[in-house]
This record gives structure tokens, C-alpha cells and sequence, in this order.
């Protein structure tokens, strides 16, 4: 838990002026805690007992005084709670998005990242707040009563002493149990999260294997172990009792046995009763509050803030350095395959080696032992049935999926492990709904290229037909609203923006869907005379005329031809492009049991210039 215990100190740590007001806030909060003894001691002992009920009036009139003041502290108290929590709560979203993010671009996709971001995160938030308002409450509470009964006096404040700390080492002891549990639990929520959405994303499949029964008794068995880890957690509730009932309840019957003791020691009724009021409205309801409060939402808050410090911070995206031992031999055989391999990537634009790809541990793979080069200055379009995998392995090809086994290659670098930055300058991927964020039409178009000039963004919109579109915006100086555009116009701003990075690779995954044909043609043929590699996912079959190549996945194998070719030798790209003619869209004609058909071994083509 050390790094729970670094995280929270430096969130203190930096949160110190909030803290030191909600301390000030405190101290006016418990200032009828640390009076309320002393002064009912004085009302029974100098004001009711001694005839005199005008000063006992007197003394309790200064008390409600104090409660006045403990309200508006209560009061500030609350107010000043958010300047700590929220910043935490901030602070602790950024982490766990980063690094959501960080192990989304490099392929690892993680189903329990959902029950981070918003279960636990929330529960961190809140039990954050509720453990200072605790710890904050025990320390002032139970200092002002013993202060106060010191002061009245200190043979009853050593008495109740002996029990409360007696108390909390009961508790202190436990601890470790209950954290155990505590993290037990949280781990077998994140397991029923990642059970819930793999069932969840799978229900077709599951449908059409007649697998409902095996896959209700799986999540099942899941809730029922949930139900069990929190039904031990709940069995920590007597250990918390026997603290309380020792540190908190016990003062009580020693301070009244120790009466006559104290009677005849010199103190006086109202100073007994005053020790005893001390005893039940300051120590006793503190204690408890600690003891529940840590029991509840401290262990909570201990064990959830760990696991998303642990699962949540973003992942080194460097190159990976693989140290390679001297007196280990390598066979020669396979040393020249891996350098031909090697050299066959370097002298490609893109190559895809044995890329075998699947969405999860036991679906059929959407890729199988896939190879693929393009050369500089390729135009590639991807066709298929929908759910075939196209997006997936434009995914890949971005390097937004990582396949579970193969490379990809990008220029000669491998794809894996680089960092986003280095991606965003070997390609650039355009999906379905294009991204546009708000802020001017200018910082829209530099994204990728911030040092672009004005003049260049200007001949580019030019270029491609879109000069219409930035007047219309307003200009670059205008501010874009995305839900003020519509889905065309966002996929041309998109365009635009894809045709001035600095990417040498351009993925455009049926990026032009929703505009017109004659503008889609457009845009299709000025990037085809981009300097670089081009390639089209499509979803009319204009894009695969216009291609210089062809690549079709039929769900069983791959196809790359030019279109001419295909049509005369693939009965799949035929059929596919009488759906295109006919106006519809290409539907699968059979079921199959994983996500998409996989492609067999060997099957997938090598391209050739």
C-alpha cells in the first residue's frame, strides 16, 4: 500500500492552505465538545446545587453560545471539504483515463478500465471525503473531550484513557484482515465487470451457438462468488463491535464504579457528571465514528485508491530493447529468414507479417496468419461484407489494435511499442465518424501539423475542392461546435486535416460515407495523387475502380487483384459488386461463430509492385 500512502500524502501535501482552513473550521466546530463538560460542572456545582440557578442559567447560556459558533463551523467545515476532494477526484480521472488510453493505443484492450472510470473512481471520491471528515472529526472530538477533561479532572481522564486505547489497538489489529477482504472484494467486482461486458459484446454469438445456459451459469457463478467475498466482508462487523464496546461503552461503567472514589477524593457532583457527559458526547460518539468510518470507507478507500494506482498509470510507449546473449547460437536458417523478412519491411510502406488477430481468448480469429505489403505510393482499397474485419485491420495497421501474434510495419518500424507521437508521423487514420473538437477551423486543420501557415492550410482546401467549406465555417479565425456541424461536413474537415499531417500513410476507413459520390470522388483522387500510400476502405464501388489494387475479404480468404482481375476470378467480388449496383449493402450471407470468418493459414496474399 505504499504507493496508496505516497499518493495521499502528496495530495496533502499540495492541498495545504484548503487544509489549514478546514483545521481553523474545526477548531470552531468542536468548541462545544471541548466546554460542554466544564461547563455543566459549573451550572451543578456553583449555580442548581449551590442555590443559585441564575449563575447555572448563566453557564448554560455560554454553552449554547458555543454550540452557535460549533454550527457555523460545522457549517464552513462541509463548504471547505470540496477545495480537497475535488481536485483528488480530478487528479485521480486523468490517471485513469491516461492510462486507459495508453493501453488502448497499444492494443490492450481492457473491459474492467469501465468499473475503474466510473465505479471506482466514485467510490474513491467519496470515501475520500468521508474518511477526512472522520479522521478530522476523531482528532478534534476526542482532543477537545480529553482536553476537557484533563482540565476538570485528571484521574477520570486517565481511567477513560485505559479503555480507548484499548479500543483501538482491537481495531488496529484487525486491520490487516479487513484490508485482505476488502481487496478481495474489489477484485472480484472488476472480474464480474470484465464476465458482464465479454458476455454482454459476445450475445450474438452466443445466441447462435445455443449457449445461453453455459454462459448464465458462467456469470452466474461469478455473482455468486461476489455475493460470498461480500458476505465475509460483512462478517468483519463483530470485530468492530468488540472495538467499540471496549473503547467506547466500557469508560462509562468505569467512571461510575470509580464514583464513590472520586467523591471522596474531592470531586464533585457536577464534576463527575461533567466528566461522564464528556465521556458520552465527546470520546465515545468520536470513537465510533473512527471506528466505522475506517471500517467503511477507509478500507474502501485504501484498497481501490491501490488498485487503480496500480492498473491505471499509463504504460511506457517506448521501443521495447531486447538484449540478446552472446554464447546463445542462432540458427543460421532462421537468422536469414528474419533479415529477409526485415529488409522485405524496410522497402515497404506497409507489411503485415503472420498477423493473427482475435477479440477475445476463444473467438475465431477475424485474421489468421495474415501477410501483407504495400510499396511507396501504393492505392489500396479494402472491400468486404460488413463485420468482415476491415476496420479491424485498418486498427491494426494504425496501430490502435495490437494482434496477438505477427508484426506490423510502418516505413520499416514496427508498430508495437512506439509512441503515439511517432504514429502521428507514419500515419494517419480517418474511421466512420470523423473527430472534430471545439475550437477555430485553424486549430482544427493544425492538429497534426501545428507549424502549418495559413497560406498552406488555404492551397490544401483549395486542392481538394473545400474552400467552399471553410467560408461557409466562417473562415479559420471562425470556432467549430461539432454538434453544430453535420456528419459530412465533419468528415471534410477531417479530410482536410488527414491531407496536411505529415503522415506518409493514410487510412481512410469508409471515411467519406456520408458524403455525396461526385464529392467523394474528389477527395478519393487527391489523395490518391498524395505524395505517399493510400488506403480506402470502401463502401461504394467507385472507390475499388479507382484504386491502382483491390484487396477483398471474404470471411474464408483474401483476394488482391485489380478490380478487372477480381471480377474475372472471385465469384465473393462479384456478388459484392452486384449488391454495390443494386444500391444495398453487402450482408453475410451464412452465420459464423466468431466475430468474423478467419482467413485460413498462407491464404492472405503477399502484394507484389
Amino acid at each position: 500500500m505504499t504507493s496508496v500512502g505516497a499518493f495521499t500524502r502528496a495530495t496533502l501535501r499540495a492541498q495545504r492552505a484548503a487544509l489549514a482552513r478546514l483545521a481553523a473550521w474545526s477548531l470552531a466546530e468542536v468548541l462545544p465538545a471541548a466546554l460542554v463538560g466544564l461547563l455543566t460542572a459549573r451550572a451543578v456545582d456553583d449555580g442548581f446545587l449551590a442555590g443559585r440557578p441564575a449563575i447555572g442559567l448563566l453557564w448554560l447560556a455560554l454553552l449554547g453560545i458555543a454550540v452557535l459558533v460549533g454550527a457555523v463551523g460545522t457549517n464552513r467545515t462541509y463548504a471547505c471539504l470540496g477545495d480537497l476532494v475535488e481536485p483528488f477526484r480530478d487528479d485521480l480521472l486523468r490517471r485513469v483515463t491516461a492510462g486507459a488510453l495508453a493501453g488502448a493505443t497499444g492494443g490492450r484492450v481492457d473491459d474492467a478500465a469501465v468499473a475503474r472510470l466510473t465505479h471506482q473512481v466514485e467510490m474513491v471520491r467519496d470515501t475520500w471525503a468521508g474518511l477526512l471528515m472522520v479522521v478530522r472529526g476523531f482528532l478534534f472530538a476526542a482532543g477537545a473531550a480529553l482536553i476537557g477533561l484533563f482540565s476538570l479532572a485528571a484521574p477520570v481522564a486517565l481511567l477513560v484513557a485505559v479503555p480507548v486505547l484499548a479500543g483501538l489497538g482491537l481495531f488496529a489489529a484487525a486491520l490487516p484482515a479487513m484490508i485482505a477482504r476488502q481487496r478481495e472484494y474489489v477484485r472480484s467486482d472488476e472480474r464480474l465487470g470484465q464476465v458482464a461486458v465479454a458476455a454482454l459484446a459476445g450475445h450474438r454469438d452466443v445466441t447462435v451457438s445455443g449457449a445461453r445456459e453455459q454462459v448464465t451459469r458462467w456469470v452466474g457463478g461469478h455473482i455468486d462468488a461476489q455475493a460470498r467475498v461480500e458476505r465475509r466482508l460483512a462478517t468483519m462487523a463483530a470485530t468492530r463491535g468488540l472495538s467499540l464496546a471496549v473503547g467506547g461503552w466500557l469508560p462509562v461503567p468505569v467512571v461510575l464504579l470509580a464514583a464513590p472514589w472520586l467523591v471522596r477524593q474531592g470531586l464533585g457532583p457536577g464534576a463527575l457528571l461533567g466528566a461522564l457527559v464528556y465521556v458520552v458526547r465527546g470520546v465515545q460518539p468520536a470513537l465510533h465514528t473512527l471506528v466505522q468510518g475506517i471500517a467503511a470507507g477507509g478500507l474502501r478507500f485504501t484498497v481501490t485508491l491501490d488498485r487503480l494506482l496500480r492498473t491505471s498509470a499509463p504504460a511506457a510507449m517506448a521501443d521495447p530493447v531486447v538484449a540478446v546473449d552472446p554464447a546463445v547460437s542462432v540458427d543460421p536458417a532462421t537468422e536469414a529468414a528474419e533479415t529477409a523478412r526485415a529488409a522485405l519491411s524496410a522497402a515497404s510502406a506497409l507489411s503485415l507479417r503472420a498477423v493473427t488477430f482475435r477479440y477475445g481468448p476463444h473467438a475465431d480469429p477475424v485474421l489468421d496468419d495474415f501477410d501483407l505489403d504495400l510499396p511507396e505510393g501504393d492505392h489500396l482499397v479494402i472491400v468486404g461484407a460488413s463485420g468482415v474485419g476491415k476496420s479491424t485491420l485498418a486498427g491494426l495497421i494504425a496501430g490502435v489494435l495490437r494482434p496477438q501474434s505477427g508484426t506490423v510495419h510502418i516505413g520499416g518500424r514496427q508498430v508495437a511499442g512506439a509512441s503515439p507521437a511517432d504514429l502521428a508521423r507514419r500515419r494517419v487514420l480517418i474511421p466512420q465518424e470523423a473527430y472534430v473538437f471545439t475550437g477555430t477551423v485553424r486549430d482544427n486543420l493544425r492538429y497534426l501539423r501545428p507549424d502549418l501557415t495559413d497560406r498552406a492550410i488555404i492551397l490544401a482546401a483549395a486542392r481538394l475542392g473545400l474552400s467552399g467549406l471553410v467560408e461557409r465555417l466562417g473562415g479559420l479565425e471562425a470556432t467549430l461546435h461539432p454538434d453544430g456541424l453535420s456528419a459530412g461536413e465533419r468528415q471534410q474537415v477531417a479530410l482536410l486535416r488527414a491531407w496536411l499531417a505529415p503522415a506518409p500513410v493514410v487510412i481512410l476507413d469508409e471515411a467519406t460515407c456520408h458524403l455525396d459520390p461526385a464529392a467523394e470522388a474528389r477527395l478519393e483522387t487527391a489523395f490518391a495523387e498524395r505524395p505517399g500510400t493510400l488506403l480506402v476502405i470502401a463502401h461504394r464501388v467507385s472507390s475499388a475502380l479507382r484504386a491502382r489494387r483491390v484487396l477483398l475479404l471474404d470471411g474464408r480468404r483474401a483476394h488482391l487483384d485489380s478490380h478487372q482481375g477480381l471480377l474475372a476470378r472471385s465469384v465473393a467480388y462479384r456478388e459484392l459488386v452486384g449488391y454495390w449496383a443494386a444500391g444495398t449493402q453487402p450482408v453475410r450471407s451464412t452465420p459464423t461463430r466468431g466475430r468474423s470468418a478467419p482467413l485460413p493459414t498462407g491464404s492472405a496474399p503477399r502484394s507484389s509492385p
